[in-house]
C-alpha cells in the first residue's frame, strides 16, 4: 500500500479510525439485509439495483479489509491506517 508522510502540527487532533461495524445502523443492515431481499423475492418483488448497490457499498465502507492508506509521521515515525470510505450518501 502507498504511504503518506505528514508533518505534525500543534493543532492536530487525535485521529479516531471510523469503525462502521460498531454502529447500530450497520448491525441492523448487516443482520437483516439478506433476509429482507429474500422476503421480497418470495413475494415476487425485488429491491432495485440502486438500493442493492447502496446496501452493499454501505456494508463495505470504512473497513480495513476493503482498502486503507498507511500514514506515517515524519518526525516520530508513528503510523496509522486510514480506511477508504465510499462517500455515498444514500442512507
Amino acid at each position: 500500500m502507498p504511504s503518506l508522510i505528514l508533518k505534525p502540527t500543534p493543532s492536530t487532533k487525535t485521529y479516531q479510525r471510523h469503525q462502521p461495524d460498531k454502529t447500530s445502523l450497520y448491525q441492523l443492515i448487516h443482520d437483516n439485509y439478506l433476509a429482507l431481499d429474500r422476503y421480497f423475492s418470495e413475494q415476487g418483488k425485488y429491491l432495485s439495483a440502486y438500493v442493492k448497490r447502496e446496501f452493499d457499498a454501505y456494508l463495505k465502507c470504512g473497513k480495513l479489509e476493503n482498502g486503507f492508506l498507511r500514514v506515517r509521521c515524519e518526525d516520530c515515525h508513528h503510523e496509522r491506517l486510514v480506511t477508504f470510505i465510499c462517500k455515498k450518501r444514500g442512507f
